[in-house]
């Protein structure tokens, strides 16, 4: 049956701060429709969740003692101006991705959990709801914030996730919406209607705009809540062999190391290539050039009693009219919509960037294609496969060598959690690879040798049109300040550009954060905002981004932080159609 096209020509999304057009799908960045006559959103402001005008003010009078929940300074803290400039970086860019990642927040003192938004007394409406809608419509939802007490909420910041889906078999089908903050405590949700047959509307609350001032605080304050531990071994005195086991974290004034004051308390290890530093404590009797290995040491919960009431409601749905189901028509005798917009390096991704469909996946991105165990072969044969990251990008290179028999995994009696892991199919001439990323890292005891960072990976590759590099950061560094990991995404960026410049036909391509995680060590708000600096690093640059925060938030199976087999084929199938564009 003839499809229902959507056209790629679309008005620009210009960022209202910067003037800047930007690729970046997400839900933190202000926006206005440039060229279009429309506008169903309502007209006071067109917004991404949750970037807020900086019209929040404090009451002057609340007291370190009286507000549990101050916003943090950290997003505001800035390093040199030198720093990013040496990466072409402007002020005027840093600065409006400080901006972009500015999340409202409440308005007044917080004293009590009750004052908080509660997910059972919050509620949505589906707007001018119909009989019955047609392929390709939109459908418009309001959330309605109230706290414990049954109260309106007044100002924005709550962190809610939508979808549209359909438990009916055989449909299986989802998409997901696109939220916007009113500022008000109300929040207008966007659908697309892009199959034929019933669908329903979820709504979750993943954290209150109270909830997410305890992440906040707890990001600026104690990155030292994931700990990790450094092996130092060498030879003792009368021939024995010592072994000692210390702290080691990243060199920041916000971790423990920092605050050990015992003189020269510490191992530095600073990257001769880019400049990263580690640190950990140094041993007792051994020298700092003795450290072998690396792994995650413990979670530590610093959060409060009174701090863990408000992250304790996460993660709920909150109640819409009971059972409604939106039933949608053909249009024209058409029942499916898609793209036919060739897959290319830079596209925009949209909000939805696809839709499930009996379990399959279809990208509103560009024209991608379901590969069998020969298509996929065929892709390959002849590629050079670098993926670089963390465990959900390993779970690609397994399911590559689940799907692909003739890729046989070598034995390189390394740890399997952190690799380097290599497959090869000699016939095809294809070989596949897989590493984590450098440190931090939470890991099992690892070579530290077998730890590299990525920047300096893709600067040791020759690249060429039979070169893939993909690559992937996130859950790791959710406990960091946020100009932590700028500055990790921008060396990234300035690797990958000198490899497109010396070899322009290089296929780079970056996987964005899963969803799954809804905790102090790595809620899903923090993967947000690591994600959207991601993409405003790489936002004019030739590179492929794999959106699978979508295509994990909306699935109907319950979320994992490692989704399962539906997810991750449509996630390769994604993967292929990059490299091999139809």
């Amino acid at each position: 049956m003839q499809g229902f096209e959507i056209h790629r020509e679309r008005p620009c999304l210009k960022m209202l701060f910067s003037g800047l057009c930007l690729g970046i799908t997400g839900f933190l960045v202000l926006w206005t429709y440039v060229g279009s006559k429309e506008d169903k959103h309502p007209s006071t402001s067109f917004l991404f969740q949750h970037f807020a005008k900086l019209y929040n003010s404090r009451n002057s009078s609340t007291s370190p003692a009286d507000v549990l929940l101050e916003i943090s300074s950290e997003d505001s803290e800035s390093s040199s101006s030198s720093f990013y400039s040496e990466f072409g970086i402007s002020s005027e860019s840093y600065s409006s991705l400080q901006q972009t990642l500015y999340w409202a927040g409440p308005d007044r003192s917080i004293t009590n959990v009750s004052m908080s938004t509660s997910p059972d007394h919050s509620t949505f409406i589906i707007q001018n709801l119909k009989d019955s809608y047609q392929i390709g419509e939109e459908l418009f939802v309001t959330i309605h914030a109230r706290d414990f007490n049954n109260k309106s909420k007044r100002y924005g910041g709550d962190f809610f996730q939508a979808k549209l889906f359909s438990s009916k078999s055989p449909k299986k089908a989802s998409v997901f919406g696109e939220v916007v903050d009113l500022l008000n405590g109300s929040y207008s949700v966007r659908f697309l209607l892009p199959w034929v047959g019933e669908a329903q509307v979820a709504v979750r609350l993943i954290h209150s705009s109270e909830a997410v001032q305890v992440l906040k605080h707890h990001r600026a304050t104690d990155s030292d809540r994931v700990s990790f531990l450094g092996y130092f071994e060498g030879p003792g005195p009368n021939g024995t062999h010592l072994k000692e086991t210390v702290l080691c974290n990243v060199k920041s004034d916000k971790n423990g190391l920092e605050r050990i004051k015992n003189g020269d308390c510490c191992c530095e290890y600073k990257d001769s290539r880019n400049g990263e530093e580690w640190r950990c404590q140094r041993p007792k009797s051994l020298p700092c050039s003795a450290r072998v290995y690396h792994s995650f040491g413990e979670y530590i919960n610093h959060v409060t009693a009174k701090e863990a009431m408000f992250l304790n409601p996460s993660n709920k749905g909150i109640n819409g009219l009971k059972n409604t189901r939106i039933k949608i028509f053909p249009l024209n005798g058409t029942s499916k919509i898609d793209v036919t917009q060739k897959c290319r390096p830079g596209l925009h991704t949209p909000i939805p960037a696809g839709y499930y469909l009996n379990d399959v996946w279809t990208s509103l991105v560009c024209s991608t294609r379901h590969f069998t165990t020969q298509t996929t072969t065929q892709c390959l044969k002849d590629k050079h496969i670098f993926m670089m990251g963390d465990s959900t990008l390993r779970q690609w290179f397994e399911l590559l060598v689940k799907v692909v028999p003739t890729l046989k995994q070598m034995n390189l009696h390394v740890i399997h959690q952190t690799g380097p892991l290599i497959a090869v199919d000699v016939e095809n001439n294809i070989d596949l690879h897989w590493r984590a990323h450098g440190v931090p890292l939470r890991s099992r005891k690892t070579e530290v040798t077998n730890l590299h960072y990525v920047s300096n990976e893709i600067d040791d590759l020759t690249g060429g049109p039979h070169t893939v590099f993909v690559f992937h950061l996130g859950i790791h560094f959710t406990t960091f300040p946020l100009d932590y990991f700028t500055k990790r995404v921008l060396r990234i960026r300035k690797a990958v550009l000198d490899l497109l410049q010396r070899a322009p036909d290089t296929t780079v391509i970056i996987k964005t954060a899963n969803t799954g995680f809804k905790d102090v060590f790595g809620s899903d708000w923090y993967s947000l905002q690591l994600d959207t600096i991601l993409r405003w690093a790489f936002q004019d640059v030739g590179v492929y981004i794999i959106d699978v925060w979508q295509m994990t938030a909306c699935h109907y199976n319950k979320e994992n932080i490692h989704p399962g087999g539906v997810i991750l084929k449509n996630e390769i199938d994604i993967l292929l159609s990059f490299i091999c564009p139809a």
